[in-house]
């Protein structure tokens, strides 16, 4: 959205400076030739509009794939070899590792293609084409209530994709942009074949852990390899023996030419969510009632399973996946929180609304609208942290979540009319999905978690807003304090619920018991808290949500249309979008200068012996003593570990491909920086940045560092 705003902040822009050489946005690739190619060559594109977007023909959008459904990956071979970052993999490496066969601290990698592990749950999607659908849709909307208009969209979107997945050969996806004033078909691939090609170890792959995390300078090998396999006729099928490498349309050429600052750099990829249109009442609310909630809550989990993680290596591994995924937003909503505050983001917004007014003063489908929003976020102020507390502290015990989903089975069970045989159907899925949700669940580390959420719960929610249940455990536990009033009572619920263990629920499965269901103490807690919440705060909380749907509907739209003359983009919705600029450093405070790139000085100068985050495998420290980088250094003779663009990039673009002006790879984002953390919220040219793995890095932890030439010579490497 190329909009200009006269602004309080003198950084903060919705359009970016051409003389810096950068450009907000994340681009739709099918209107590429319309909005942007222009701008992209005087910046270094070398490529037609058609050789990165187009249907008929081989493109640089058939070798970006949505991996997993929540980050990017590129295929960098004929073979259909599939290079993503090691966190996007994550969740699969520590699924395959064991005591006797630990890859995730280990590493590892395939040296042939028999010796390559399939990653049993995981799935991978091309992109096939992008089509327009809006007038298939927006003339049916009109005079609908919200409710109404949700159900018409979902009715009419769930047709147009049956039509376009020609009976399942494709999966098929129908997308808002703007609010809901526009839509787009997305026609894509399916492949659940997918096999663990190679991974570094995690104190290469994850290096600085947390302490790191959304930070520059890194130094992290942020990588993973996998490899799409498919049938025979090069379509997507299950997992088999016979199965075969996947040929892709289209593969990246992988540069050793290396960088410098200034060159062009585009970014293509699954960017999950942005809000750029938010208003300063509802990032108020954000900041002030939601995120405090949010990182406390997250801080306490985090901090019980690192304990318990550092005592055990199995629980290490068991957990090591989870972890890493409640410490990623936890440290992004204290960097969010912090930003907003920094850069007086609300007061931004402020100045956008005063402008948004006197534009929209005697229009009448307008002039209304954002008093109505702040009423609507008042309104809501009070009982925001609610759906938190619930999702985020209540249920994130493995023990009470699971106890939760089991109100199906109990409803089902309460039926005097049910059918024999349906009756079995809801028991047959619950027998069949149920093993997955004990995946990553260790017995002591859950039953810490309830008893310090819930005293969290009592300490952050007013008495009068409470569940009865805390009343009923503090009166019981009377003698204790508080805090050890929710020990002893998660105590008894461990010793006494069927829901700590798998064994003990597929017990119950096999013969299931209304009255046993409903005395079970685990499913009496989080029942006890869930119904509290639908009936005090259900119906204010989705009214509020459907009130603010239909009044950002109309700003956005109004925003459009105030602006009519500049090009726009919509907020990211994880589907494929396309960001470009160029290699840029900056000055992240007076006196302070962060050059581009990292080097492997900077991986020796943060090594800790034995650290949790910063220890590092004798192999990498034997290579660097003998400065052997072979044909992976750059002109002066080192070795680039990670480097910086000013891509406008958000979650889910993890993993995606980063472009030089060729349409050859050389790197790949794997995050943002801390002083760009309000990024999601608007765009900041003097401190948004992409933090990206330098390919060279990566090409030299598979080839001198594992030994895989095997993988060096499968790719098409341009020197």
């Amino acid at each position: 959205m190329k909009r200009i705003f006269t602004t309080l902040v003198a950084t903060l822009t919705l359009l970016g400076s051409r003389a810096n050489s950068f450009d907000e946005g994340m681009w739709l690739p099918i209107l590429l030739k319309d909005y942007n190619y222009a701008e992209m060559q005087r910046l270094g594109l070398k490529l037609t509009p058609e050789q990165i977007y187009s249907v008929n023909n081989s493109s640089l959008k058939d070798a970006v794939i949505w991996f997993n459904g929540g980050c990017t990956g590129e295929i960098i071979s004929d073979k259909g070899l599939v290079l993503t970052n090691h966190h996007c993999g994550y969740g699969a490496i520590a699924k395959l590792s064991t005591k006797q066969d630990n890859i995730l601290d280990n590493g590892f990698f395939a040296k042939s293609m028999a010796e390559e592990r399939p990653a049993s749950g995981m799935w991978v999607a091309t992109l096939n084409r992008m089509e327009d659908v809006s007038d298939q849709i927006l003339p049916n909307l009109e005079g609908l209530s919200e409710k109404e208009r949700s159900a018409k969209i979902s009715e009419l979107s769930q047709a147009i994709e049956a039509k376009a997945s020609e009976e399942g050969k494709y999966m098929c996806m129908v997308r808002g942009l703007f609010n809901d004033n526009q839509f787009i078909l997305y026609v894509m691939k399916r492949y659940t074949d997918i096999r663990l090609v190679g991974t570094p170890p995690q104190n290469i792959g994850k290096y600085g852990g947390d302490t790191d995390n959304w930070m520059w300078p890194r130094h992290t090998g942020d990588f993973s390899m996998f490899r799409i396999y498919a049938g025979k006729d090069n379509e997507p099928a299950a997992y088999s023996e016979e199965n075969v490498a996947f040929k892709p349309a289209h593969s990246l050429p992988v540069s050793l030419k290396g960088i410098q600052e200034g060159d062009f750099a585009m970014v293509m990829g699954f960017p999950g969510r942005t809000n750029r249109y938010a208003t300063s009442f509802e990032l108020e609310v954000q900041v002030e009632d939601i995120n405090p909630v949010f990182i406390r809550l997250r801080d306490a989990r985090l901090k019980i399973m690192l304990e318990e993680m550092k005592k055990d290596d199995s629980v290490r591994l068991l957990l090591t996946s989870n972890y890493a995924q409640v410490a990623n937003y936890w440290k992004n909503y204290i960097g969010m929180t912090e930003q907003v505050k920094r850069l007086k983001v609300i007061d931004f917004k402020k100045a956008n609304e005063e402008k948004f007014s006197a534009w929209a003063a005697g229009k009448p489908e307008f002039e209304n609208v954002l008093n109505n929003l702040r009423q609507a976020h008042n309104t809501y102020k009070g009982v925001a942290s609610q759906p938190y507390y619930l999702r985020e502290g209540i249920l994130s015990s493995v023990v009470a979540r699971n106890a939760n989903f089991f109100k199906q089975l109990r409803d089902s069970l309460a039926k005097k009319d049910i059918s024999d045989e349906n009756l079995q159907k809801t028991i047959d899925n619950f027998k069949k999905n149920i093993g997955r949700f004990y995946t990553s669940y260790n017995t002591v580390v859950d039953q810490r978690i309830m008893a310090a959420t819930l005293n969290l719960y009592y300490e952050g929610v007013p008495a009068e807003q409470r569940a009865e249940l805390v009343n009923q455990i503090l009166k019981k536990y009377k003698k204790l304090s508080p805090k050890q009033a929710f020990e002893k009572y998660a105590e008894e619920v461990f010793k006494k619920s069927m829901f700590t263990s798998l064994d003990k629920v597929n017990e119950f499965l096999a013969k299931p018991s209304l009255k046993k269901l409903e005395k079970d103490p685990a499913y009496q807690y989080a029942r006890s808290f869930v119904e509290h919440y639908e009936a005090k705060f259900e119906t204010q909380i989705k009214a509020y949500h459907d009130s603010k749907a239909i009044y950002m509907r109309s700003f956005v739209k109004g925003m459009q249309e105030m602006d009519a003359k500049l090009v726009q983009y919509p907020d990211a919705n994880s589907t494929m979008r396309l960001t470009y600029g160029s290699v840029q450093s900056y000055d992240p405070k007076d006196a302070v200068h962060f050059n581009y790139y990292t080097t492997i000085e900077g991986v020796m100068e943060k090594y800790v012996p034995g650290d949790y985050e910063f220890d590092l495998p004798q192999g990498l420290i034997d290579l660097y003593k003998k400065k052997d980088y072979g044909q992976y250094a750059n002109t002066k003779g080192e070795l680039p570990v990670a480097f910086i663009t000013n891509n406008d990039i958000t979650g889910g673009n993890s993993g995606s491909p980063v472009i030089n002006g060729s349409g050859q790879l050389i790197g790949l984002a794997f995050d943002g920086n801390w002083e760009a953390m309000s990024g999601d919220l608007v765009f900041d040219p003097k401190y948004k940045r992409c933090i990206n793995v330098d390919i060279r890095y990566v090409l030299f932890i598979i080839d001198k560092f594992h030994g895989a030439g095997n993988i060096i010579n499968e790719l098409n490497l341009v020197k």
